[in-house]
């Protein structure tokens, strides 16, 4: 089959169902996770609570993201994605809606966990799916996060622009509205989610046992995905400290701050759309990066993608110190590798990992991601508030700098 140059007729008929819903489901992920760093900064107005304290409920609404990942994988190894994807996409929407009847910033936290909750069972199911259903794996996995990063980009872009209007508790309420869509779409839409592998490849529905349980556990356990892993959790720390506190970073920066003043007789601040033109580079990261695995050595690219991402949050200050036009330059790259590094790390889990335990890696895998991930949202709370933005790069970027090594190791002892 010729390269893809897009979601067309080159791919089969499965691949584009498969490819199809989980998108949509991908990308009302992030619709929802990144419009809370825009909200966020509404609740640290709002509630008479400090960015320390509303750091740490965040955190807390994002762990069960993490936590929920194994269970989720165990589901769909049991029950099949497909079901426990629609179960996500409803529990999101439902989860997110609560926040707009939130009186406080403690009822804020219990709906983001809610949330969270739900939406901690997406990844490990569409993950999982992509792996076992779809033959253009790296391409999918490449349109997947493309996806994601529309969302991402649009969540924010939207929770921005309808806050120049409305309040946020009205805002919230809107953004619930798209998983009802993506619900019903869902259940309308038929694929063969074995189809990569064969059925006798795929574990049988309703007949996971203990025993088997901690077969597959072991078997993790004694291969490479243990350096998957860890690669995987630091990109979930540089990758939730970041994206949670730089909407309120590039507010605060003097070069923003001037023009934001400019802007200001109708409401526009320029660092959210910085924000968002940021996640929307994204994208091209997204298929750089699943072009990249289906060419090249996955873990060249993930070592070369963390190195750039250290790079850049070291520099990050002292760049954007130059001038509005730098901030945007370090942005966009930050955006770029930012997402690069998420459809290699996806193919490796596929390539380090057995079909028979695909749902459980992938569960473990954004366990790390999510839940682990997680902490730095309260890290960065506490470095913003005690120390200062210089210290929070600071910290970031020796959690890029360490995957670096790890890629490197895991290339070298996996050939």
């Amino acid at each position: 089959m010729s390269p893809v140059p897009g979601i067309g007729a080159t791919l089969t008929k499965n691949d584009r169902s498969i490819a199809a819903f989980t998108m949509l489901g991908h990308g009302l992920f992030h619709w929802f996770e990144m419009a809370i760093p825009i909200l966020l900064v509404m609740w640290i107005r709002q509630f008479p609570a400090s960015v320390e304290l509303v750091g740490l409920l965040v955190a807390i609404g994002f762990a069960p993201i993490g936590i929920a990942s194994l269970p989720g994988g165990l589901l769909a190894d049991r029950f099949g994605s497909e079901s426990v994807l629609l179960l996500s996409i409803a529990g999101m929407a439902v989860g997110f809606a609560t926040l707009s009847l939130a009186p406080s910033v403690y009822f804020v936290g219990l709906s983001l966990a809610i949330w969270g909750t739900f939406a901690g069972i997406y990844h490990p199911a569409g993950m999982s799916l992509i792996s076992t259903g779809t033959e253009r794996r790296g391409t999918i996995f490449a349109y997947h996060g493309m996806a994601g990063n529309i969302g991402t980009a649009l969540g924010p872009f939207v929770a921005a622009t309808l806050l120049l209007f409305v309040d946020w508790r009205v805002v919230a309420g809107a953004l619930a509205l798209p998983g009802l869509v993506a619900f019903l779409f869902g259940l309308s839409i038929d694929f063969n989610p074995t189809a990569a592998v064969g059925e006798t490849d795929e574990p049988e529905k309703g007949t996971a046992a203990p025993a088997k349980l901690h077969e597959k556990a072991r078997e993790l356990l004694y291969s490479f995905f243990p350096l998957v892993l860890a690669i995987v959790t630091f990109d979930g720390l540089f990758y939730r400290g970041i994206l949670t506190y730089l909407p309120q970073i590039l507010r605060d920066l003097p070069e923003i701050t001037a023009l934001t003043l400019e802007a200001s007789l109708v409401g526009i601040n320029v660092g959210d759309y910085i924000f968002v033109g940021l996640l929307i580079v994204g994208i091209g990261g997204q298929w750089a990066g699943g072009k990249f695995s289906e060419r090249f050595a996955v873990e060249k690219g993930l070592a070369g993608g963390f190195l750039s991402l250290g790079l850049f949050a070291l520099l990050f200050l002292p760049i954007a110190a130059f001038g509005f036009a730098q901030v945007l330059v370090v942005s966009v790259l930050l955006g770029f590798f930012l997402f690069f590094v998420q459809p290699l790390y996806q193919v490796a889990v596929a390539i380090h990992t057995p079909v028979e335990t695909r749902g459980l890696s992938y569960g473990v895998t954004y366990l790390g991601e999510f839940g682990i991930g997680a902490g730095s949202i309260a890290i960065g709370g506490y470095l913003l508030g005690t120390y200062s933005i210089g210290t929070f790069f600071l910290v970031l970027s020796g959690f890029a700098f360490v995957p670096v090594l790890l890629a490197v190791l895991l290339y070298t002892i996996a050939r």
